[in-house]
């Protein structure tokens, strides 16, 4: 995944969280074997891999062809978020199914391939303007940003007491992953607003 440009609102005496997932090339291509006709629709693919929250896309099945994503190649628009239900089948929350014509065969369930997080750290730098005077630091080490390799999720927090005590109105801020070789990526970048 290259840099992503996304911008973030705190609001000042509430608690601040962001989950955020890194995705990577290459897709994963997973065969589908059935798919209700339900809102929301439950879809089998044994051994999946998909974790819980991730976004995934349905493309090529015969019969309910209208669950088959519009574009390809994909758009972000193209990938509905998941809820893992088990190993092999997991539910689309925001695709109801009843109305679509029966699922016959085929098809695949593809989504980006999550990053493994072992050996990570992670630090947000938020600045008043790019390469500005420092405002506000989130890392792995003071409890702002935590990593779960098993959800495969980066969450970012701040305190409704700390943001209570925020005394800017904006800045840019810079996320970056950095590796246990230091390696270091720059995930996500935008502006925040308070």
């Amino acid at each position: 995944m290259t840099c992503a440009d996304q911008d973030l609102t705190i609001k000042q005496g509430k608690t601040f969280s962001k989950v955020i997932r890194w995705e990577s090339a290459p897709l994963v291509y997973k065969a589908i074997t059935a798919i209700t006709k339900a809102g929301p629709v439950a879809v089998t693919a044994a051994t999946h891999g998909l974790p819980d929250g991730w976004r995934a896309a349905i493309v090529s099945t015969t019969g309910m062809r209208q669950i088959n994503s519009k574009n390809w190649p994909l758009r972000d628009a193209d990938f509905h978020k998941i809820t893992k239900v088990d190993a092999n089948s997991f539910t689309v929350n925001d695709i109801n199914s009843t109305e679509y014509d029966t699922y016959t065969s085929g098809g695949y369930v593809v989504y980006y391939t999550p990053v493994d997080l072992t050996g990570y750290t992670a630090r947000m730098k938020i600045r008043d303007t790019v390469g500005g005077t420092l405002l506000t630091t989130l890392t792995t080490e003071n409890s702002g940003i935590a990593l779960d390799n098993t959800l495969k999720t980066i969450t970012l927090t701040i305190t409704a007491t700390d943001t209570a005590a925020l005394t800017w109105l904006s800045g840019v801020y810079d996320l970056e992953l950095v590796s246990s070789g230091g390696v270091v990526t720059e995930l996500l970048h935008g502006a925040v607003t308070v």
